[in-house]
């Protein structure tokens, strides 16, 4: 049924087209009987799909990626299509409208997009409080947390503790961001020492805490064979839980849309990502030894897609663009092959 109004839904703005589909998903959710609806049609629940990762149980492994649900408003409506967890964010301690509209593009000829939102978020403190009002039925929810615009790159690690301190009771674990291409200046804290300076500083006030909770570190897919050895040396060195691998690119190699959209500024998502995102996670795994977890994500739109990050080291997958091209029987799809193969 997705690939019947999908056309239809790809004539609109894409962001505005979110904001209507996820807006009639909370007022269809309100109505007796939809729950239990699709519950029925997109959950598949078997104990073999369950993962033990990151001192967690996750129901299975496939996941949201952040960006999708940004402000934690439909974290309960979203696990309805079967998630095993669900990434909220990225938020920031004080809220930001985020960039100039337009700033996403649909290249459906690369089963892509392009975007250049921002962080644009509602602010920690809202978030927060919403998430605190969840009913959370098991499920696992991270929160991708970063800093705000106009935060001076020197005093970056202000505004992750800020993020850190106010959602450490509202999620099961963080995610670090700082490979986003749309703050400008933010891929920087990417370099070594004020990434272990990040990275530490929220480790210590981890330890100080009578429960810690995993901390995550995403990164992006433009990074060198010598930066992700880098990567490897910090995550071991600072003692983070693992890696998100990866987030979007600013390649525009080998794209078949057009000028006028490959020349759009932003991160690019969906299937251009699909190799790439899965060679980073091979070589993170192989050359760390498989000492850290991995969480795939990037051009998943098959469960083939979703086996070969499985089988290059990741522990868990993420969905995000192949989510928005496939539709939420992809999930489905996903964990029915994991069964079938008995993955």
């Amino acid at each position: 049924m997705y690939q019947l109004i999908k056309p239809i839904l790809f004539q609109y703005d894409p962001e505005n087209i979110h904001h209507f589909v996820t807006g009639g998903l909370r007022a269809a959710n309100r109505i007796w009987g939809v729950k239990s609806l699709l519950k029925n049609t997109f959950q598949v629940q078997d104990s073999r799909l369950e993962r033990e990762v990151l001192g967690l149980k996750f129901k299975n492994p496939v996941g949201l990626a952040a960006g999708f649900d940004k402000n934690a408003d439909l974290v309960e409506e979203l696990a309805e299509f079967g998630f095993g967890f669900i990434e909220i964010g990225t938020v920031t301690p004080l809220p930001q409208p985020g960039n100039e509209k337009p700033r996403m593009f649909r290249l459906p000829a690369d089963e892509a997009l392009i975007n250049r939102m921002g962080f644009n978020n509602q602010g920690v403190d809202v978030v927060a409080d919403r998430l605190s009002r969840l009913n959370r039925k098991g499920l696992i929810i991270g929160g991708n947390i970063g800093k705000n615009k106009n935060t001076p790159n020197e005093d970056a690690v202000s505004d992750y503790i800020k993020c850190f301190d106010r959602l450490f009771d509202v999620v099961d674990y963080f995610v670090v961001n700082v490979s986003s291409p749309n703050t400008p200046g933010l891929r920087e804290l990417q370099e070594k020492e004020p990434l272990k300076n990040i990275l530490n500083t929220l480790q210590q006030r981890n330890k100080k805490n009578d429960v810690s909770r995993p901390i995550l570190l995403k990164i992006a897919p433009d990074l060198t064979n010598s930066q992700l050895d880098d990567i490897v040396e910090i995550v071991q060195e600072t003692k983070i839980a693992g890696v998100i691998a990866t987030n979007t690119t600013i390649s525009r190699e080998n794209l078949k849309s057009s000028d006028s959209l490959k020349s759009q500024t932003g991160g690019l998502s969906g299937k251009p990502l699909t190799q790439r995102s899965t060679e980073v996670i091979r070589y993170l795994s192989e050359k760390s030894k498989k000492s850290f977890v991995i969480i795939g994500v990037g051009g998943i739109h098959s469960p083939k897609d979703a086996l070969e990050k499985l089988e290059a080291g990741a522990s868990l997958i993420q969905l995000y663009t192949g989510f928005i091209y496939e539709g939420p029987g992809l999930v489905k799809r996903i964990n029915q092959h994991l069964l079938k193969i008995n993955r």
